[in-house]
């Protein structure tokens, strides 16, 4: 079983950023050959890994630290008064926690989101094989949390679950839905899950201040970020 002292580390060669234009990336993986338990991911998190499929990866930029990592702490975590309404617009949504898998009805509804809001990102355009290296495989604990009205499937989220809580892997959700303000919707709904599992955090992945897609993160009272090793209170200028 791999640990974090026996862990090998390869770094790509620089490459285009996806976030930021004009400016190159580099990223760091872990051994894909590592066997990685939940132990070992938690701790691969806390340090500002994120998992893509099979990868762990986290940047590794020399002339740039844009890509800060965060997390929300769930037990001090307050709704605004805008996260109060989303709650309230959405109150006859049913929601389930299901293994992660492939299934048409996911895929359709990933292909739509694709399509319809990313068409100009590096996933498009979507495919099976896409949907399933990213979002299935690896898989350690994975879930599928959906979100249904009346039955229908219109919001998927992949979480996965560490030892100090759950990390927000991916959401999509129906394009013709974008009223109910899904994307918010799924962040509030694993909060509380962190909460009635009794652990302490939701990773929210990377910010990155100039990225104006990633704005939704800050709207999370008290947010932490890492920052030169240590999780403390971002502080937004």
């Amino acid at each position: 079983m791999s640990n974090l002292k026996t862990l090998a580390f390869f770094a790509t060669p620089p490459h285009d950023c996806s976030y930021l234009s004009g400016r190159e990336a580099t990223t760091m993986f872990v051994d894909p050959r590592a066997d990685i338990n939940k132990r070992l991911y938690s701790q691969l998190t806390s340090l500002g890994f994120r998992r893509s499929g099979s990868h762990y990866y986290r940047p590794h930029c020399e002339a740039c630290a844009a890509c800060i990592p965060v997390r929300i702490d769930t037990e001090h975590f307050e709704h605004d008064r805008n996260q109060r309404r989303v709650l309230s617009r959405n109150a006859d949504l049913t929601c389930t926690l299901a293994p992660g898998r492939f299934t048409e009805e996911y895929y359709d509804l990933y292909q739509r989101y694709i399509v319809q809001r990313h068409a100009d990102g590096d996933m498009y355009p979507p495919s099976r094989e896409q949907f399933t290296s990213f979002l299935v495989e690896g898989a350690t604990d994975t879930w599928f949390l959906e979100i249904r009205s009346t039955g229908r499937l219109i919001g998927l989220a992949v979480v996965d679950a560490l030892e100090d809580g759950l990390s927000a892997i991916y959401t999509v959700f129906d394009p013709d839905e974008e009223k109910r303000s899904l994307g918010t919707f799924a962040v509030l709904w694993q909060i509380e899950e962190v909460r009635r599992r009794g652990a302490s955090y939701l990773y929210l992945g990377y910010w990155i201040k100039a990225c104006r897609k990633m704005n939704y993160k800050t709207r999370f009272h008290p947010i932490e970020a890492l920052i030169e090793g240590r999780w403390q209170p971002l502080k937004q200028d």
